[in-house]
């Protein structure tokens, strides 16, 4: 339950549409529930703005569902990052009306259309094709917080005037999500260029020696631009969700 929902809850308490006791029933599991594998933590929506998120790695496809029925009955739109298509097969009849984005490795359900928060436009920029599952999955989280997301995709280093030719997109952006693996230089060139924050996401992809993203990560670290922000390797759904945080302020 999100502070609108909670308002409204209220509002109708006010006015005596809903009994005190059907209220209390509504709040009852706040501010978690316990299915004994998992304690679903339905109070966070109203501490960060935001349900808890499922990540369906390490989870079986039962305990997937079971928590996403739990959220769903609480009117809390649900994210599940890390899904398998193989696992949301298995989920399809228990998780109806759940959409699968086979790109981000992601599902999603809302209860309506996601109310926009942020004050500007989160701008996703993607070094190679090899790279869009995480940036699918930045874009996808930003996306379900509330933010008006854009994209800008294939504009790597190896051919820099691909990502000159986009510095409108990249001078209107409020906050932008660079994602990038082999040497994870993209970060460092987009920060020269703007003014805005810039969240680095270095990915597992490359060559022996990028070491399953370590140099990415490393180079990221290591920018010589002011402003760079770097999450961890492969962490789409951590600078998506750092993105919509600083999206609002």
């Amino acid at each position: 339950m999100d502070a609108d929902l909670l308002a409204q809850l209220l509002e109708r308490v006010r006015q005596g549409r809903v009994s005190v006791k059907r209220a209390l029933d509504r709040l009852r599991h706040l501010p978690f529930e316990d299915l004994g594998f998992a304690k679903v933590d339905h109070h966070r929506s109203l501490r960060q703005g935001f349900p808890e998120v499922i990540m369906g790695q390490g989870k079986s496809a039962a305990d997937i569902a079971a928590i996403a029925r739990t959220m769903r009955r609480r009117r809390a739109n649900v994210l599940i990052t890390r899904l398998s298509s193989e696992k949301m097969a298995q989920m399809k009849k228990s998780l109806r009306g759940f959409r699968y984005h086979p790109r981000a490795g992601a599902a999603t359900w809302s209860r309506g259309n996601i109310r926009i928060r942020g004050r500007g436009t989160i701008l996703v920029v993607c070094a190679g094709t090899s790279d869009i599952h995480v940036a699918e999955e930045a874009a996808l989280t930003a996306e379900m917080t509330g933010n008006r997301v854009e994209r800008l995709y294939d504009v790597g280093v190896a051919g820099l005037h691909r990502l000159l030719d986009n510095r409108a997109k990249l001078f209107s952006a409020a906050v932008l999500i660079v994602v990038a693996g082999m040497e994870g230089a993209l970060p460092s060139v987009v920060a020269g260029l703007v003014d805005k924050p810039v969240i680095a996401v270095p990915t597992s992809v490359g060559y022996g020696a990028s070491f399953h993203g370590l140099a990415a990560l490393l180079g990221m670290l290591n920018s010589c631009a002011a402003g760079v922000i770097v999450v961890n390797i492969d962490n789409g759904f951590g600078a998506g969700f750092a993105a919509s945080l600083i999206n609002r302020v």
